[in-house]
């Protein structure tokens, strides 16, 4: 087993000391009879806002599509009468 590496077991007994070193910029692996299931890294405070972020990830092609910002409540079907033709295809009016 490797220094950085603690099974689950192991983590929960040494819980503050691995805090410890990850405060020291350290990665911590957690495993479960020997494979890795999680691990522990550093905080990274991100000051990108979304619009910026969203236009990374496009730029990186990660996302496709439309970046402006809607109005939540806007309706997604403006036609009159949405409601009762679907109503009406299933017989409840």
């Amino acid at each position: 087993m490797k220094s950085n590496e603690y099974s689950t077991y192991e983590a929960k007994a040494k819980f503050s000391e691995l805090l410890r070193k990850v405060k020291k910029n350290k990665r911590v692996i957690i495993t479960s009879r020997g494979n890795p299931i999680a691990e522990l890294v550093p905080f990274q405070h991100n000051q990108e806002n979304t619009l910026e972020r969203l236009s990374r990830l496009e730029q990186q092609g990660v996302v496709d599509g439309d970046t402006r910002i809607r109005d939540p409540f806007e309706p997604l079907d403006k036609s009159v009468g949405a409601l009762k033709r679907f109503l009406s295809t299933r017989g409840d009016i």
